[in-house]
C-alpha cells in the first residue's frame, strides 16, 4: 500500500506520517516514510519548484515508494504534491495508492509557519528576502476532490488524525480486495469493527 499524503507546508504531513508509522510497527507491520524535503536535499537537488520539477519529483518518488509496496511495506509518502494530474498518474501507475489529503485553515497555517515559509512569502513584493513559490500563497494548491481520505488538522488533533488515518490503513489491509495475503501474520488479530 502507498498513501500519498499531500497538503500545504504546515499542515501536519510529516508529523502524522511519524505518529502513524509508530503506530503500524507496534502492530508489527513494515512502514516506510518518504519525506518530500529529505529526498530533494539529499537526492534531487537538480529539481527546482517549477511545475515541471514538481512533477518529476513526485514520480520519482512514486517509483521508490512502488520499490517499497511491492516489498509489502506500507509507504507514506509526505510531499505537498499540489497538482492533481500527477496524483492521478501514480494511482493509475501502480497498485493501490490511495490519497489522503492533510488539509489545515490557511490562517492557522500562517498562525503556526513552523520553518517561516508563510512570513517570507507574505512579504511585500519586491522584498529580496520574499518567497514567489509557496504552495497556497503564491504558487497553486489543487485540491483532490475527491481523496481516498480527508484529514483537517484545524479541526483535529495529531492523536484524532492520526487514529483516523491508521483506522482507514487497517480497513484496506484487512480487506481481501487489498491483498489481505500479503498482511496475514498481521491481519487475522484485527477485527475491523473495532477500529476507531
Amino acid at each position: 500500500m502507498i498513501l500519498l499524503f499531500c497538503g500545504l507546508s504546515g499542515a501536519g504531513k510529516t508529523t502524522l506520517a511519524s505518529h502513524v508509522k509508530d503506530k503500524l510497527a507496534e502492530a508489527d507491520f513494515s512502514v516506510e516514510i518518504i519525506d518530500a524535503d529529505e529526498y530533494r536535499q539529499r537526492f534531487f537537488r537538480d529539481l527546482s519548484y517549477s511545475k515541471e520539477d514538481r512533477f518529476e519529483n513526485i514520480r520519482r518518488l512514486g517509483l521508490i515508494a512502488d520499490k517499497f509496496s511491492s516489498h509489502n511495506i506500507i509507504t507514506i509518502v509526505s510531499a505537498i504534491n499540489p497538482y492533481d494530474a500527477i496524483r492521478k498518474e501514480l494511482v493509475a501507475a501502480y497498485k493501490n495508492v490511495k490519497i489522503v489529503h492533510v488539509d489545515c485553515n490557511i490562517d492557522v497555517l500562517i498562525e503556526r509557519d513552523t520553518k517561516g515559509l508563510y512570513k517570507k512569502a507574505l512579504l511585500p513584493d519586491g522584498h529580496p528576502g520574499k518567497i514567489l513559490n509557496l504552495t497556497g500563497i503564491n504558487d497553486p494548491f489543487e485540491a483532490p476532490a475527491f481523496p481516498d481520505l480527508y484529514i483537517n488538522t484545524s479541526e483535529l488533533n495529531v492523536r484524532q488524525s492520526a487514529n483516523k488515518i491508521y483506522s482507514f490503513i487497517m480497513k484496506n489491509v484487512v480487506s481481501e480486495k487489498y491483498g489481505i495475503n500479503n498482511y496475514a501474520h498481521v491481519a487475522r488479530s484485527f477485527d475491523v469493527n473495532t477500529l476507531v
